[in-house]
């Protein structure tokens, strides 16, 4: 039997055909459009994302070489963006472009900063499960801004989905909702099994409540729950595949990233934080018990294990802030011809000739002598919850050759691996340390950042033998509902295998990162009084 895990990021969709084992045979992708418009909007097209949903699993089908009758089941993971739909699942102009095919706002869109800055004065019990401080990249600020800017659209909507459970309507037909996508981006209280209607009707969304929250899920479900009758035959024409096909409820895509690396150790997956390294970052820590930690949102219940609570923090911008760092450097484009030249993405081009520049991967940290970068280009989303926060360089000379756009790339990767320290120390204060990093993602496949990371952070990293961790985290919840496997614990054991075990240098880098810490943590506090002026 086979399994397919298909995920749908910012940029692209993605379709991996597993076995029950786990072992990816093939994938596929497609990419996603995306448009931007001035005030921090971004907006993506609901309709255009199925279509390259269908085009990466025909093509991953295909590859594999597989008899569709033998597939088991479906899972599906999706980046946390608020999909508008109207009367027979029509989409609705999210904005001024009034183009209904633009009907998502896109989880990195920042339209509703005002309205997030006015729910957190208000100081709401449900923020206790947010870390405290509400982000604009949430949907309630947003369902906000769009009752408050486009009434016509609020108005007319008829379903308001987090594009995890658009997907798993438009394959199965099935309003159901994940406890993962509306406890951590909803506000659902999954503990309680509730929605607070009190917290509805103080920020201005009342008439939610007073619907009996039909257009924001009324029947929520634990990830890899089968939905409804599987495949809908238009949706198994669309995709290729058959009818009646199990499909399981889904995760957010950082979230599938956890579900595909924390169990892979085969030990308590309280130990392992996971680490999703992509566009953004998010980091994933898994608790028996309730912690709340300022800055970082939660702790969610059943979210991404069932059963268990869970603390999400990262950042906003972490391979773009890295990718944006670049930009700034007059060698940019040089190198962005070379890397293209050598058929290498210029961070792992910039990756390995850091490493021809030191005796080891921890050394790369000698080249960067005075050169800080605190990479909030997009705000902090954790421990500060603060997405007014602006990147910061220090120690920039005006050498413009391409060994000093090597040391920016090198103290951007640092400043990425203090900000996540930041996180393990402040978790770890509030009752939920953690062993070891699980990473995945497109930016952090590199050795050379996995042992960066391993040495600002001075805890080890591990990556796993999974290629595509997050595509393996949605063909996990696939096994789940098609019955292949009983419990995600099990599932995680059965299909995830640890690879390689980056540890922290115990050295005299140690030391250096530390100073290099406080020199972030610094930084960070005069960027905030520089504000104020």
């Amino acid at each position: 039997m086979y399994l397919i895990g298909i995920d749908v990021g910012t940029g692209s969709a993605r379709a991996g055909v597993f076995d029950g084992a786990g072992v990816m045979l093939a994938s596929a992708k497609a990419d996603v459009a995306m448009w931007r418009e001035a005030g921090s909007m971004v907006e993506q097209s609901s309709d255009q994302i199925w279509a390259a949903v269908c085009q990466s699993v025909r093509g991953a089908v295909q590859a594999a070489g597989i008899d569709v009758a033998q597939v088991a089941g479906i899972g599906f993971d999706a980046t946390c963006s608020l999909v508008v739909l109207g009367a027979g699942g029509a989409p609705l102009a999210v904005g001024p472009s009034e183009d209904a095919a633009r009907n998502i706002i896109v989880w990195m869109d920042h339209r509703a900063v005002d309205q997030a800055t006015r729910i957190n004065a208000m100081g709401h019990d449900v923020l206790k499960y947010v870390g405290g401080v509400i982000s604009p990249e949430m949907e309630t600020p947003k369902l906000l801004w769009l009752r408050e800017n486009r009434p016509a659209t609020f108005d007319a909507a008829t379903d308001f989905f987090d594009l995890a459970d658009f997907l798993t309507w438009k394959a199965s037909g099935s309003r159901a909702r994940s406890t993962c996508t509306v406890t951590c981006k909803w506000t659902y209280l999954a503990h309680e099994k509730r929605w607070d209607a009190g917290y509805f009707r103080q920020i201005g969304l009342g008439v939610l409540a007073d619907e009996g929250f039909t257009r924001i899920g009324t029947e929520m479900v634990e990830p890899g729950t089968a939905l409804a009758n599987g495949l809908t035959a238009e949706a198994a024409a669309d995709l290729g595949l058959r009818a009646g096909t199990p499909v399981a409820a889904g995760l957010i895509d950082a979230h599938a990233g956890g579900v595909g690396t924390v169990g892979a150790m085969g030990d308590d997956a309280t130990e392992n934080m996971a680490y999703v390294f992509g566009t953004s970052s998010c980091t994933m820590t898994t608790t028996a018990a309730a912690q709340f930690v300022p800055g970082v949102w939660g702790p969610y219940y059943s979210a991404m294990l069932p059963g268990m609570w869970l603390n999400e923090g990262g950042q906003s911008a972490a391979g773009a802030a890295i990718d944006h760092l670049l930009k700034l450097h007059p060698a940019h484009g040089e190198a962005k011809t070379a890397a293209k030249a050598a058929g290498q993405p210029l961070a792992v081009w910039l990756a390995d000739r850091a490493l021809a520049a030191s005796a080891t991967a921890s050394d790369v940290v000698d080249l960067v002598a005075g050169l800080h970068v605190v990479p909030e280009f997009l705000g902090n989303r954790a421990p500060f919850a603060d997405p007014h926060a602006r990147a910061l360089i220090a120690g920039l000379g005006m050498a413009e050759d391409m060994a000093s756009l090597v040391q920016l790339y090198v103290a951007g990767l640092c400043g990425i691996g203090y900000g996540l320290r930041q996180i393990i120390d402040t978790q770890a204060a509030h009752g939920a340390p953690i062993r070891r990093v699980m990473i995945s993602g497109g930016a952090g496949q590199h050795d050379l950042v996995r042992q960066v990371l391993a040495d600002s952070t001075g805890v080890a990293v591990v990556a796993t033998e999974a290629e595509e961790p997050v595509l393996l985290g949605s063909a996990i919840l696939a096994a789940l509902a098609g019955g292949l496997q009983d419990t995600t614990q099990q599932a995680m054991t059965a299909m995830s295998r640890p690879k390689q075990s980056f540890a922290p240098s115990a050295g005299r880098h140690v030391a250096l990162h530390h100073a290099r810490f406080e020199a972030f943590k610094t930084l960070q506090a005069t960027a905030r009084l520089l504000r104020q002026t």
